[in-house]
């Protein structure tokens, strides 16, 4: 015994590094088992960062060689004046003079000098930076405020803001004028961190380096673009030359550019200019002038026969590949034996003749007082026209009077006819009224959405045949294509949209005739009208492939606070996005959070645009690639004076998306025994009540039923429910019905013919 105990004594160790037989121990993941792993470790972070700095600074200077050298892009910068007092000139004259720079030759209206609303906006899309100008003394006024919000939806770039030099202004009071200006415009740019006084030097001198150094700021929607900025333009037989710097992305020749105001065209051919700045050729040292060579302009790039984009923006249905009736015999012989008129067809352009029956001798001016049997025989009733056809055999007995044909002139009986008829006080304080009452529509339909009355003098079955009925709105089947107007024909569909977006860009960037960003060219478009070269401000953008063809188009969009006006769907207002405006006349239906749209793509179609609520807004018009910001406005008197209705983005070309506009028909609970209740006012004939029987009732306490048999004749039911209801619920029947946009046309700064008001008169 005890030589076991002491050989048990002599083996510490072992249970020491083992005081658990057959576990292994775990080693914690932060501590490093050796001195060389960790500063491994340590190394790999420092390279890491350094090739993550390295990579930041080339993008910095891929970015901003085009402004680098003695031949760099200059930097366009947009002065727009957001008081009525601010003086533009006064303005460019001072930074010019800060760097001790003549600038006489200044003309009081420019580039930088906008007082249209519109040349704003473009101004400010190919713009490098925008300097905002403001009043010391005079508040921002409503065109400036609906400017500046119109601008923070569009985008963007770098912003500089100057305050206006005033020597009537105390000196003591300016660090709070301008405290209180730096609050009011970062609520629209919330980067801004100074506002700039003119009246002090060191100011204009720190105004002028923030516009000369760094790069310009990335506007999101211009990526993958190429613009370019007019500095000369001429035309020539239907031909205009742009000359400008190349910005942006790669130019294309096989792609389509766009023209504000005129539209898309097709370039002929991109040359480069006739003077090139010889930066990389050896110069003297000593001599500080740089030395030019003149060449023979030379083409750059020419499109591709095959390749290139046509301006067919929409197809051409055939009409001939429907469904087709075979004519009768009458028809293919020519109209079924009519007696065919022996009077000559009237000349183009002449006014036509009809042929009158008067007595002999009577004059042309005697003749128009006449009327004709035709005219008045609608208006007769059978009983009185067969008294006068008695009384007319009588006299034909007892005289016959000599008649004659006479052609007499349609414009006197248009004229007759069309005379201006003035409406009685009854009718015209009915049109007056219904113009007013938008605002108390949108108030009822806040209040009973959708909810309509049955008409009394037309049955439901025919006022209604239209709409159908749909047990769940997100899973009942409706098929996208059944019903299609004609229009669904002229436009196109994307099998894939992302990946049709993604294979454009991709053959965007691998193409290789293309121009880079940075050279001076001159752009030949086909096919201008001439006035396009007379505008003040000429640019063009370049559009992707695809970009021209006609497609649905949604947008998500939300009210602009400050506008308190009636949003009504198909309303007319004015589309800006991207490069393009558009006149619109959008439809609106519900946004779905989080993009889902059921089994079924059903979205209910909503009468008004209301505050608060995201929509979708839905327009025919050019397919657009990548999320473009939107902004609708409303035009006013003043063409130039817009009102800012909402801003959105865009969301997707869906042809599929099905839009239903849904009624209500009402019906009261007349009698009520538990589940079961008698109906009505909810139709008005038994015919009505059998046609929608199929329809499921719900009433506004959550219950559901169905119609289980007519009573009488004068649109009673028997309804039955899920549970007991209450005689002072409301029993309703919802009704579904798709509805179709409207084509956009392209807004020209032409003012817009007054045709909706009329139509909302009658409305």
């Amino acid at each position: 015994m005890l030589q076991k105990v002491e050989s048990i004594r002599t083996s510490p160790d072992h249970l020491q590094a083992h005081p658990h037989p057959g576990r292994i121990s775990r080693t914690s993941p932060k501590t490093s088992t050796t001195t060389n792993a960790s500063v491994q470790t340590r190394l790999n972070r420092r390279n890491n960062a350094k090739q993550a700095q390295a990579k930041k600074r080339d993008a910095l200077v891929s970015a901003t060689r085009v402004f680098g050298g003695v031949d760099g892009a200059p930097r366009i910068v947009a002065v727009i004046p957001l008081c009525p007092d601010v003086d533009t000139k006064a303005i460019v004259t001072s930074l010019a003079d800060s760097l001790d720079v003549s600038a006489d030759d200044c003309p009081q209206t420019g580039l930088w000098k906008m007082k249209s609303f519109y040349a704003a906006l473009d101004a400010c899309k190919v713009a490098d930076y925008v300097v905002f100008a403001l009043s010391t003394s005079v508040e921002v006024d409503a065109w400036g405020d609906t400017l500046l919000r119109t601008l923070q939806a569009q985008g963007l770039p770098d912003v500089v803001t100057l305050a206006a030099s005033d020597p009537t202004i105390d000196p003591k009071s300016r660090p709070g004028i301008l405290k209180s200006l730096l609050s009011f415009i970062q609520y629209f740019v919330p980067s801004l961190t100074r506002v700039f006084d003119m009246s002090a030097s060191s100011d204009r001198l720190n105004a002028l380096r923030a516009l000369s150094e760094g790069k310009p700021a990335d506007v999101r929607w211009r990526e993958g673009r190429s613009w370019i900025l007019c500095e000369t333009a001429n035309w020539e037989d239907g031909q205009m030359k742009v000359t400008g710097v190349v910005r942006g992305s790669s130019l294309s020749a096989n792609r389509l550019v766009h023209l504000p105001n005129f539209g898309d065209f097709q370039i002929a051919k991109i040359l480069n200019l006739g003077q090139i700045l010889s930066a990389a050729l050896p110069r003297h040292p000593k001599s500080g002038q740089t030395v030019t060579m003149d060449v023979e302009p030379t083409v750059l790039a020419e499109p591709d026969a095959e390749e290139a984009d046509s301006l067919v923006s929409s197809n051409d249905p055939d009409d001939l590949a429907n469904e087709q009736t075979w004519p009768t015999e009458e028809e293919m012989n020519g109209g079924g034996g009519l007696e065919q008129s022996s009077l000559p067809d009237a000349e183009i352009g002449t006014t036509p003749h009809r042929v009158k029956r008067i007595p002999k001798g009577m004059s042309a001016y005697q003749a128009s007082w006449i009327v004709d049997e035709s005219d008045d025989e609608d208006d007769e009733d059978p009983d009185a026209k067969l008294q006068g056809e008695e009384v007319e055999m009588e006299e034909v007995t007892e005289e016959v009077e000599e008649m004659q044909d006479m052609l007499m002139d349609e414009d006197i009986e248009t004229e007759r006819r069309v005379a201006f008829e003035d409406l009685d006080n009854e009718e015209e304080e009915r049109q007056l009224n219904s113009w007013r009452n938008r605002q108390r529509e949108e108030e009822d339909d806040l209040q009973f959405p959708d909810e309509i009355d049955t008409p009394q003098d037309i049955p439901a079955r025919v006022r209604f045949q239209r709409y159908r009925g749909m047990r769940s709105f997100r899973t009942s089947p409706w098929d996208p294509f059944e019903n299609l107007p004609r229009d669904y024909a002229r436009i196109f569909q994307f099998e894939d949209f992302k990946r049709t977006e993604r294979s454009v860009r991709r053959r965007a960037e691998q193409e290789i005739a293309v121009v880079e960003p940075g050279n001076r060219v001159t752009v030949i478009l086909k096919d201008v009208p001439r006035e396009a070269a007379t505008t003040g401000l000429v640019m063009i953008f370049a559009l992707l492939q695809h970009e021209h063809k006609t497609s649905v188009l949604n947008f998500t969009l939300q009210r602009n606070t400050e506008y308190d006006g009636t949003v009504r769907s198909k309303d007319p207002l004015l589309l800006c996005v991207g490069p393009r405006r558009l006149r619109v006349n959008p439809i609106y239906s519900q946004h779905t959070r989080g993009g889902g749209k059921g089994s079924n793509n059903v979205h209910k179609f909503e009468r008004f645009l209301r505050h608060g609520l995201t929509s979708v807004a839905t327009t025919y018009g050019p397919v657009i690639f990548g999320t473009q910001p939107c902004t609708f406005l409303r035009e006013t008197s003043d063409l130039q004076a817009p009102q800012l209705v909402a801003m959105g983005s865009f969301l997707n070309p869906d042809t599929t998306r099905i839009i239903a506009k849904r009624i209500i028909l009402t019906g009261h609970p007349f009698k009520v025994h538990k589940k079961t209740a008698t109906v009505r006012y909810l139709f008005f004939n038994s015919d009505d009540v059998h046609y929608f029987k199929p329809i499921q009732l719900h009433t506004k306490h959550g219950r559901t039923g169905h119609i289980r048999e007519s009573l009488g004749t004068h649109g009673y039911l028997k309804a039955h429910f899920d549970g007991p209801i209450n005689q002072m619920d409301t029993v309703c029947m919802s009704l579904y019905k798709r509805v179709f946009p409207k084509f956009s046309n392209l807004w020209t700064g032409a003012p817009e013919i007054a045709a909706a008001d009329a139509d909302a008169m009658e409305e």
